[in-house]
């Protein structure tokens, strides 16, 4: 597993909220479907980041934990939770580890990991959860990472601004990312666990650039802190809006989001 350092998503918190697209009602209903018979079951959310799924599934679980080890995630989840007025939601900051070192947690229904379980020593995290969960509960590991996807002219244009100004390299904290070359799904296979994957219906989302840009500073590769000056910041940040509005003179781009869901099922 390659140590991204502490640092791995620093800077990013408050994009993060504000820009990341939004989970469609579809995957939620699915979960709840699937889990949450009788509003009575527990939920743990590991690499929650700022409650994005936390949020979206208090109303059909007595109890919701998130955990993620940055401090800056969680004091903007924590932000939320003032606005919401909710009381049934909890966060800890540290890993899984940590956090059953403080507290014991047993009969959970459902673990969900949106877009965090490539960050994780995965073999070791399911082995940790397995005796945590309840029979007929599971975890869930969603993604909107699709290796085909078709590009639009938009984010190819944009990719290109980007490759420009960070390099071809995709950083990530302290070294380049690495994609896991074992599956997700072979890691369920070979896990305690039973596999069940699912493809939801893609929704259309809808992008401005002010968007664009928000959604990519909240990524570990897109740090402002990559770019280094403020007036690299800006100059970047020109560099995309006179591409992108050379494409669209409006300033608002679709995408098609996949919605993949992998079950490990107890």
């Amino acid at each position: 597993m390659t140590n991204y350092g502490e640092n791995l998503f620093e800077g990013a918190a408050a994009y993060y909220a504000q820009y990341r697209p939004v989970y469609p009602a579809h995957l939620i209903r699915f979960l709840v479907e699937k889990f949450a018979d009788n509003g009575q079951q527990k939920l743990l959310d590991i690499g929650c980041g700022t409650g994005e799924i936390s949020f979206r599934l208090f109303d059909w679980f007595d109890e919701v934990i998130g955990i993620d080890t940055d401090k800056e995630m969680l004091c903007e989840a924590m932000r939320k939770k003032e606005l919401l007025r909710v009381s049934n939601v909890h966060f800890f900051n540290g890993d899984l580890v940590q956090f059953l070192a403080h507290q014991s947690i047993d009969k959970l229904q459902l673990v969900t990991m949106a877009k965090s379980f490539h960050w994780m020593n995965r073999e070791a995290l399911l082995h940790t959860l397995y005796p945590l969960i309840q029979s007929g509960g599971g975890v869930a590991l969603i993604d909107q990472y699709i290796p085909d996807k078709e590009i639009t002219p938009w984010e190819q244009a944009f990719k290109q601004v980007v490759k420009k100004w960070y390099g071809a390299e995709r950083r990530a904290g302290n070294t380049t990312y690495t994609h896991p070359v074992k599956s997700h799904a072979t890691v369920i296979e070979e896990s305690a666990f039973t596999l069940q994957q699912y493809s939801l219906a893609p929704y259309t989302y809808t992008w401005t650039i002010d968007a664009i840009l928000g959604n990519h500073y909240s990524t570990s590769y897109g740090l402002k802190q990559f770019l280094g000056s403020e007036a690299r910041i800006q100059a970047f940040e020109q560099d995309v809006r006179e591409t992108l509005l050379q494409l669209n003179p409006a300033g608002v781009f679709e995408e098609i989001l996949p919605v993949s869901v992998k079950l490990a099922m107890k």
